[in-house]
């Protein structure tokens, strides 16, 4: 089964603005600037900002992940019995 396919990317917001583009002046630095307003805000801080969007994300992908998993065990299910006369799977 490949999960790749469930593989996303989350954009985060500014919280002054609503903003999804951000700048840094390093890869290394800790702060991040909104191109929008041009707030200063620190990595860790923008990550709490956006929990509750990052939350929602998170439970929609174990959805399809879980239903994807449930799909692909019937599937493997129903192979291995194809063709049993005492066994059906539904």
């Amino acid at each position: 089964m490949n999960l790749d396919k469930h593989s996303r990317t989350i954009p985060l917001h500014c919280p002054t603005c609503a903003g999804t583009t951000f700048k840094s002046e390093s890869p290394e630095s800790l702060s991040v600037i909104c191109t929008g307003c041009e707030r200063v805000i620190s990595k860790d801080e923008l990550c709490r900002e956006n929990e509750e969007n990052v939350q929602e994300h998170l439970g929609e992908i174990k959805k399809e992940i879980s239903k994807a998993v449930a799909d692909d065990m019937r599937k493997r299910l129903q192979k291995a019995f194809r063709g049993s006369k005492g066994f059906k799977l539904k």
